[in-house]
């Protein structure tokens, strides 16, 4: 199939929107925070809630916050992975033997908030790969949002 010029151009310009799209570091700090300030005036059942049923503020394509009580480490919400809400994977470890969960939980309760990277299934790609992700411990569970590397 030959492309016309204006289509190319067109194909050219979306590509390049695509790739501006990816989201940053700030984003996922941005969303993370998003979560604690919904917790702070919802609760946190409200936000479970949210986050399950995928509210744009907390999933954004590969862009998505979760959360994980800090104590015992069971997943409270996941938007992508429901089959994991009530588990304790804590010491599951990714796809290169890392146990990033513990990381997580370590991290959160000792700073607060900080940054892991691990091994994580993009939801957009369908595929196994890096990933960071921003940690923030509001009251007595973390929310994780993270960005996939290319």
């Amino acid at each position: 199939m030959k492309l016309t010029t204006t289509a190319a151009l067109c194909l050219s310009i979306l590509s390049a929107n695509a790739l501006a799209s990816e989201p940053t570091e700030k984003d996922a700090i941005a969303m993370a925070e998003r979560g604690a300030a919904y917790f702070k005036a919802h609760g946190k059942d409200e936000l479970m809630k949210a986050i399950t049923a995928k509210n744009p503020d907390f999933s954004q394509g590969s862009l998505y916050i979760d959360m994980r009580d800090i104590k015992s480490g069971i997943v409270l919400a996941h938007p992508h992975n429901p089959s994991i809400v009530g588990k304790d994977l804590t010491d599951v470890p990714d796809a290169n033997g890392k146990k990033y969960r513990r990381e997580i939980i370590e991290l959160a309760a000792a700073k607060g908030k900080g940054w892991v990277d691990y091994m994580y299934k993009n939801p957009v790609t369908q595929k196994i790969e890096p990933k960071t992700t921003y940690i923030l411990k509001v009251d007595d569970f973390v929310l994780e949002a993270g960005i996939y590397k290319k």
